[in-house]
């Protein structure tokens, strides 16, 4: 299941119910995700390392909250779903302010804000990590990177992802130990401990801190960018881990990974994350080098053309063994395409050269 909201809705329940197999978590399990006041209490619970926090659903008691906050910036989070965007930064009282009321009272993510979460900012690297679990047991794949914001240098509103790269080295061997021991075997755990096993794709958003990794969230799926980056890097067969994690047999599996790295960068409309126009023209694809993918993420067709069809509209994807070699080929590419307004971030991987 590619989307969040059939497996919030419970599409995985409905296969099992009736006898077919479905990857996937269950729809109690895709609260993970469904509701960041779930995940953020589940943490709590099993001391599982994230912001602190405080969670509302009473207007007037998470104003409270914001009136007695000494520091900034704040964190403030539509508990529901959506898209990828209901995450908003306040460096002051007066944005934290604004914040609050447009999405508890403007309901700019409808019924998604109807709980909110008030929670610490925090400073570090952000990494993102893809599980594939059986509810017991799990392979990590790829580590990557995501570049959230819509311009460069990270500035903007948040975005469903502009670009990502993998295998980031943000994440150290000491880091990917700490993630594994503190958060994704005690996640894996918790689940169980609560009755609600998690079978499928687990992703979670790390940030690594001074204090070490904490998460910022958990996903109940493959996410864009990452998943461009991830799954080219993987040499086995990914159909047999998926089925793995349906069959509690991932133990049993092995799995490699190509070497090199994987860049991709998102061609979106003019506009996004905010009002943009579609049936837009794209040109150039045809001219791209034969080593670069491209997936299509917002394309229709009309009079056998290609045309815009969402905010983000492609993944442009190269690999290679050389970081900057790679990077460099891919910009080139980018430059072949065109369609009315096309925006896409000049700046995606260079988080990656201080590594170097």
């Amino acid at each position: 299941v590619g989307p969040e909201d059939p497996l919030v809705e419970g599409i995985v329940d409905t296969f099992t119910n009736k006898g077919l197999k479905i990857f996937g978590p269950t729809k109690a399990a895709a609260q993970l995700e469904g509701s960041k006041a779930f995940s953020k209490n589940l943490m709590k619970k099993y001391l599982i390392p994230t912001a602190n926090f405080e969670t509302y659903r009473d207007y007037n008691q998470a104003k409270i909250h914001i009136d007695k906050i000494q520091d900034f910036p704040v964190v403030i989070k539509a508990s529901g779903l959506a898209a990828g965007k209901g995450v908003l930064i306040c460096t002051n009282y007066d944005t934290a302010l604004q914040s609050l009321n447009a999405i508890m009272k403007d309901k700019i993510f409808s019924d998604a804000g109807n709980q909110v979460v008030i929670e610490q900012h925090l400073e570090g690297d952000e990494v993102s990590i893809f599980v594939l679990t059986d509810g017991t047991n799990y392979k990590l794949l790829s580590i990557s990177q995501d570049h959230k914001k819509i311009y460069d240098g990270d500035q903007g509103k948040n975005t469903g992802g502009m670009g990502a790269y993998a295998p980031t080295p943000a994440a150290d061997e000491k880091s990917i130990s700490q993630v594994v021991k503190t958060i994704i075997q005690p996640t894996i755990s918790a689940m169980q401990s609560e009755g609600i096993p998690y079978q499928g794709l687990l992703y979670f958003g790390i940030i690594i801190t001074e204090n070490g990794p904490k998460v910022l969230e958990y996903n109940c799926r493959f996410g864009d960018p990452e998943t461009e980056v991830v799954l080219p890097l993987l040499k086995s067969d990914l159909v047999p881990l998926l089925f793995a994690t349906i069959d509690q047999s991932i133990v049993k599996e092995s799995i490699e990974f190509n070497p090199g790295y994987a860049i991709d960068v998102v061609l979106s409309s003019g506009g996004y994350p905010d009002a943009y126009e579609k049936g837009k023209t794209i040109n150039g694809l045809d001219q791209l080098d034969k080593d670069i993918l491209v997936f299509h993420a917002g394309t229709g067709v009309k009079d056998n053309q290609i045309i815009t069809s969402g905010g983000r509209v492609l993944n442009i994807v190269a690999l290679g063994e050389d970081f900057k070699n790679t990077r460099d080929f891919l910009y080139e590419n980018i430059k072949k395409v065109y369609f009315d307004k096309m925006y896409y971030r000049k700046d995606i991987g260079s988080r990656a050269f201080k590594y170097f």
